[in-house]
């Protein structure tokens, strides 16, 4: 695990994630393009958001059974296709299917990380998984200026077609440079799927990082949804790359989560994910202004948007702070589990926020970002609350039990034979 092969897998990361994102900020030329009303072109959004959660929960338990290297070059190939079918799509429907395609295999990224765990030496993994981290959300912040602008430029298929050959080249870079690894489990691929399910089900922990991160994410993909559509409308007339531009603000995010994570095994993700939501709370309220127009409105935008990036992301610490500390050893699984359930939230919030875009403007889009906070803010209250009681604490809640709980479990599981600790 030199500097080059992790420099190559932190561009795997940018590269899947931005996948997700960078049609978000070309909606509307998607429909001047195909002669299709806005809100039916971001279907295309949803279909590769549903399509990411359905290969997350669907593919990505596979990085337990297969070789890493080559499972990751075939997800890179059949990504790469899929792009390359959207830029030539002829039509909307063509477009939403190729978009689902795209979600489906797109998950890379999830895959990087397993992959990088076994390849690093112990006093190493947390700065390349640090750094990995850097590189989804450098892709995701920086996929909506390069495709806003790109496609202002020269059209909406061009972004769709860039990212093909960007795609099929780094398959083929993954395939030459990253080295063999064995997969960990023999496990079949329906008792898996199970695992996850499973985990969800016994582990409570892991089913309120689940809702935390659900509610907060359809909120940052309700918001981000409908600002082209905004951007695009008569309150400011821009075009598709100003979209693009306000993303590289959220770019300050990068520089936030190492500072987040070490408050985190400070103070345990209970406080963070609590000022988290409280910083949505706020970011709808300083976003609502946005509706104003002019400077003052586009001044809220970008100060809204910066301030949801943020609280998005340090939430997404606390949570997978908490999700990892259950079981060392079934980290895949849970990261299955909480990611499936993190974008069935944003798939929900994208196709959600357009519909009340189209009903109650900007402004609705605002009040159901502070609804879903608010929901998520009332569940963590009552776990706050329920934390007082020694039998519902829980190693996620304070850094110090989450430490002894881990070495705990780790020592249990290596107890077993080599078989089965394989197969755990």
């Amino acid at each position: 695990m030199n500097r080059r092969t992790t420099l190559i897998l932190t561009m795997t990361c940018a590269v899947a994630v931005g996948n997700v994102y960078f049609p978000q900020a070309i909606i509307p030329l998607t429909a001047a393009g195909l002669h299709a009303p806005p809100d039916e072109a971001s279907l295309a959004v949803t279909a590769t958001q549903v399509g990411y959660m359905a290969g997350m929960f669907l593919l990505v338990p596979l990085g337990d059974r297969l070789p890493h290297r080559s499972f990751l070059v075939t997800l890179l190939a059949l990504t790469g296709l899929g792009l390359l079918a959207a830029g030539c799509a002829p039509s909307l429907q063509f477009l939403i299917v190729a978009s689902a395609l795209i979600g489906i295999t797109t998950v890379a990224a999830q895959v990087v990380g397993p992959l990088a765990a076994g390849l690093v030496a112990a006093d190493r993994r947390g700065a390349v998984i640090g750094t990995l981290l850097s590189g989804s959300i450098g892709g995701m912040l920086l996929a909506r200026a390069f495709s806003g602008s790109l496609g202002e430029w020269l059209g909406w298929r061009v972004p769709y077609l860039a990212t093909a050959a960007l795609t099929l080249l780094l398959a083929g870079i993954v395939a030459l440079t990253v080295p063999a690894a064995t997969p960990p489990s023999r496990q079949p691929y329906p008792a898996l799927l199970a695992e996850s399910l499973r985990l969800l089900r016994t582990e409570p922990d892991l089913r309120r990082s689940c809702f935390y991160q659900a509610m907060v994410f359809a909120g940052f993909s309700a918001v981000w949804t409908c600002l082209a559509l905004l951007l695009n409308g008569p309150v400011y007339g821009m075009g598709a790359q100003a979209v693009g531009l306000l993303a590289l603000v959220g770019g300050a995010t990068m520089l936030c989560t190492p500072l987040v994570g070490r408050l985190v095994d400070r103070h345990g993700p209970d406080p963070v994910n609590l000022v988290s939501m409280l910083a949505v709370l706020v970011s709808a309220a300083v976003l609502a202004a946005g509706a104003r127009g002019d400077v003052p409105g586009l001044t809220a935008l970008v100060v809204g948007t910066l301030l949801l990036d943020i609280a998005m992301q340090s939430g997404m610490v606390a949570n997978q702070a908490r999700v990892y500390a259950l079981r060392p050893d079934a980290r895949s699984r849970l990261n299955t589990a909480y990611m499936t359930c993190a974008y069935l939230g944003g798939s929900a919030g994208s196709w959600l926020g357009v519909r009340v875009y189209s009903q109650a403007g900007w402004r609705g889009v605002c009040a159901l970002v502070a609804l879903l906070a608010a929901l998520a803010l009332a569940r963590h209250l009552v776990a706050l609350s329920m934390s007082s009681s020694p039998s519902r604490r829980k190693s996620g809640n304070s850094p110090s039990p989450g430490v002894r709980s881990e070495i705990t479990t780790s020592e249990i599981t290596a107890k077993p034979t080599p078989s089965k600790n394989r197969n755990a």
